[in-house]
């Protein structure tokens, strides 16, 4: 469910980090646009705070200004007011709430809305001198804060606090500054007298500052994103100008290229760009050149060859039928002709194949098979060459049909080829060939147990004319061009050629080809490195080793032995790799000569892949 969830809240989110991806004008932008948000952020809060603390400080002193005299009026204005008449404390009492409402008239009088006054008597039991006096509608009980009436009550000095100013009329309550003093009134009787002062200017001040910061700001970092954005584009449209050619170069297009304007770097970049552009096509028209010089020079040879070489075999033919009235040396002659002009022979076939390969001429005569067939076709022709080197030809996984769409013709040359250069290098072994069909593939694979490959040689086995070992001679007159043409033949049918081997441990040939023609491979059924390599055979020698420590041993005599069976010699069954399979994620690429293949080789085994796209050339064993 949380997966579910995710990817469908990712999936409004792909082509913005698509875009976010591939395109470097947004991310440069992008980026411009969040440091220039956080900068001018930044300023606007410095800014905001010392034009409020300015303010603040500015109001707070004209405040106390006005305050201390306030205070120096009411006081100089108690002591030149003569007491009340009479001797009775409720007329004392009116008197001096009476004075105390003239003095905050008197007082708020200069304010004209600037600050308002309020005097209030102090908590004493005298229910009397309550009274409060306040002007501008003023709420006095709400208005003055109780800790600030506290700290006026008990000291002689001034306070101040900052508080929330109401008022009895309906009005909005306003934030302000209240600074309170104990004072005496004309009879002598203690009272306290506050100034209150709205900022409501200095809010009003303060909201025009950051309105006018905001809009600052959000024109700047448009500005800026715009700046950002012209000055970015004119780096990256040759940037892309030049991928776009790049592109139109490895598609074949070698006339495109760059167009320079102006002496700047990216003007250089356009020359240099185009320099190497001219120089990658004339490279390659001299090597496209070359190699049709080449293919024509061979092609041209294999048939002009042809007659005189017909010629020449009708001779061969005549003296070797007369032999016997020959010499022995001069007969051995004519034997030693005969078998070189049929290699010659079989090497400007092969010669022509190449020919036709490089040409693009080959053409796939594909129909339903059974590889069984084909296989003992081979076979039956390799035999008499094993009965010579003492080695027998085993067939493993024939009980059921291996059918899959091919040319016949070819898949036999390729298997003729694998089969005999088995026996050749096989040093007198057995050769093993198996059979094998899983989900869309179907596969042969030939192993031997002769000198083996040596490290990094699997990559080099297919290469034209090429030999593992230059001194060792070909009894079977091979020409050196077998393996390059299987591979191009298993290439022409959309599958594999790849080969696995160890040093004395013989090696593995695997043909892999898709059960209908046209259909990619994912995997082949047979695994490359065979189940009896040194690697596997150490790996489950280990694996059988933990399995017997894991077993507790038993106390002697507590259960009797039980006999034995003699061991049957295991015959070798056709087994499919799961690993293999087509959707098992099995590595279907060629990996380098000192690691392992698809299906688990390494150290010094090697394995090489006959994709068109990984041959950089073919050849034989």
């Amino acid at each position: 469910m949380f997966r579910l969830v995710a990817r469908w809240v990712r999936r409004p989110l792909l082509p913005a980090v698509r875009l976010w991806r591939r395109n470097l004008q947004v991310r440069v932008v992008a980026g411009t646009l969040l440091m220039s948000l956080g900068v001018v952020l930044l300023l606007g809060l410095v800014v905001i705070g010392q034009v409020r603390n300015g303010l603040l400080d500015a109001k707070e002193k004209a405040a106390q200004s006005q305050a201390a005299g306030g205070f120096s009026a009411a006081q100089d204005k108690a002591a030149t007011t003569p007491p009340a008449p009479g001797g009775q404390d409720g007329g004392r009492a009116g008197a001096s709430v009476n004075w105390r409402s003239t003095l905050v008239e008197q007082l708020a009088s200069g304010g004209q809305s600037a600050f308002n006054v309020v005097a209030l008597s102090l908590e004493t039991g005298n229910t009397a001198s309550r009274g409060a006096r306040a002007s501008g509608e003023v709420d006095p009980t709400t208005s003055i804060p109780a800790e600030l009436r506290h700290n006026v009550a008990q000291g002689t000095s001034t306070f101040q606090q900052p508080a929330r100013i109401h008022y009895t009329s309906g009005k909005a309550s306003e934030p302000g500054l209240v600074i309170g003093k104990r004072l005496n009134d004309a009879d002598g009787t203690p009272y306290e007298l506050y100034y209150l002062f709205p900022l409501t200017q200095e809010e009003d001040s303060l909201a025009l500052v950051k309105t006018t910061l905001a809009t600052a700001g959000l024109f700047v970092v448009v500005l800026l994103g715009a700046i950002a954005w012209l000055v970015v584009r004119q780096v990256v449209t040759p940037v892309r100008m030049a991928a776009a050619v790049a592109e139109r170069l490895s598609a074949n297009g070698l006339q495109e290229r760059m167009k320079v304007t102006g002496e700047d770097d990216i003007a250089r970049l356009g020359e240099a760009f185009n320099k190497m552009a001219q120089t990658i096509q004339l490279k390659i028209q001299q090597l496209e050149d070359l190699s049709r010089m080449q293919r024509r020079f061979v092609s041209d040879v294999s048939h002009e060859l042809r007659t005189p070489l017909t010629t020449v075999r009708m001779a061969a033919d005549v003296i070797h039928e007369a032999r016997v009235d020959f010499d022995p040396v001069t007969a051995r002659s004519a034997e030693l002709l005969g078998d070189q002009l049929d290699r010659f022979e079989s090497l400007l076939s092969d010669l022509l194949e190449i020919s036709r390969f490089d040409a693009g001429a080959a053409a796939l005569e594909a129909e339903p098979i059974d590889l069984r067939q084909v296989v003992r076709r081979v076979i039956g022709g390799a035999e008499p060459l094993a009965e010579r080197k003492g080695s027998r030809i085993l067939v493993v996984g024939d009980e059921q049909p291996v059918v899959a769409e091919a040319d016949a013709r070819r898949v036999e040359r390729v298997l003729r080829n694998l089969v005999v250069n088995a026996v050749e290098h096989g040093e007198g072994r057995d050769v093993t060939v198996k059979l094998a069909a899983a989900g869309g593939a179907v596969a042969v694979a030939v192993r031997d147990h002769g000198i083996g490959l040596k490290p990094g040689e699997a990559t080099r086995v297919f290469n034209r004319f090429w030999r593992a070992d230059p001194s060792r001679a070909r009894t079977t007159g091979g020409t050196g061009l077998g393996l390059s043409i299987a591979v191009e033949d298993a290439r022409l049918h959309g599958g594999w050629l790849q080969a696995w081997g160890e040093p004395g441990g013989g090696s593995q040939f695997r043909l892999t080809l898709p059960r209908t023609a046209d259909e990619p491979l994912r995997g082949s059924p047979i695994p490359l490195e065979p189940e009896d390599s040194r690697r596997n055979r150490e790996q489950a020698a280990a694996a059988a080793g933990a399995r017997l420590a894991a077993v507790p041993a038993q106390p002697a005599g507590e259960h009797p032995a039980l006999p034995v069976p003699p061991r049957m010699p295991t015959v070798p069954r056709a087994t499919v790799d799961p690993t293999a399979l087509p959707g098992s994620g099995a590595r279907v690429v060629a990996r380098p000569a000192t690691g392992g293949d698809d299906n688990g080789g390494a150290g010094g085994e090697a394995m090489a892949s006959t994709r068109a796209e990984q041959e950089g050339g073919t050849g034989g064993r």
